[in-house]
């Protein structure tokens, strides 16, 4: 006598868009498909990062270019503070200056706007099952880019500095930046992310460490040694 077959439950999503129409059709796309359940919508990172620690979905649909805290700051945190859940993001764009940037955060699928409901689903269940969820288009680019990578096996890459006073590595990589005398919006263009990401950082960075200014950072910048005096 056979065993019944157990049912598999359905991935719990949250969508984040900050489009209403994009956001609430994705919503009801997923909702007419098996596998798939929807249980929250986001309207920015900020709002996804909040829903993450309150609902603890399996994966996040995320878009990139949203207010308040973008799709690839989002991305970070909550694989940082919140591991258990995956990110797929799920956006307009499929350039470079997109793609790595939310990859390097963390991202376990990509997927264009184009995609059907089903690809997404599928780019769902491959991320819960510890594969890649990568569009068609998205992985061409990815093997594009390592066929155009020059070989750097004999090069040293250099240990990133420990973060001193319980920093982050993304506030000291402002922090290095505000020493290299970089504007706040240049660094939000360096880092791919919105300027309001950048004062978030500084103020956190400001905090921990007791800095007043941006002077005082360069000077705790050199004293720390994250950054070396040019020559």
């Amino acid at each position: 006598m056979t065993e019944p077959e157990v049912e598999k439950k359905p991935a719990r999503v949250v969508v984040a868009d900050d489009q209403t129409v994009v956001r609430e059709g994705i919503v009801m796309l997923l909702g007419l498909l098996p596998g798939v359940e929807v249980i929250g919508a986001a309207g920015d990172g900020e709002e996804a990062v909040r829903l993450v620690g309150e609902l603890a979905p399996d994966v996040v649909l995320m878009d990139l270019r949203m207010p308040r805290c973008d799709g690839v700051e989002a991305t970070r945190r909550i694989r940082e503070q919140y591991p258990g859940t995956q990110v797929v993001v799920l956006t307009t764009y499929a350039d470079d200056e997109s793609l790595f940037p939310a990859l390097r955060a963390g991202a376990r699928g990509y997927l264009t706007k184009d995609a059907g409901g089903e690809e997404i689903v599928r780019a769902v269940e491959s991320v819960l099952s510890g594969e890649a969820g990568l569009s068609p288009s998205v992985q061409r680019r990815l093997l594009e880019r390592l066929s155009q990578a020059e070989p750097q096996s004999a090069a040293v890459v250099p240990t990133p500095p420990v973060p001193p006073d319980g920093l982050t590595v993304r506030e000291t990589e402002v922090l290095v930046l505000i020493a290299e005398g970089l504007s706040n919006q240049e660094i939000a263009h360096r880092l791919h992310v919105s300027n309001a990401t950048v004062k978030t950082h500084i103020n956190n960075l400001f905090a921990k460490t007791g800095l007043k200014d941006r002077a005082q950072a360069v000077r705790y910048a050199y004293a720390k040694g994250l950054v070396r005096p040019p020559g």
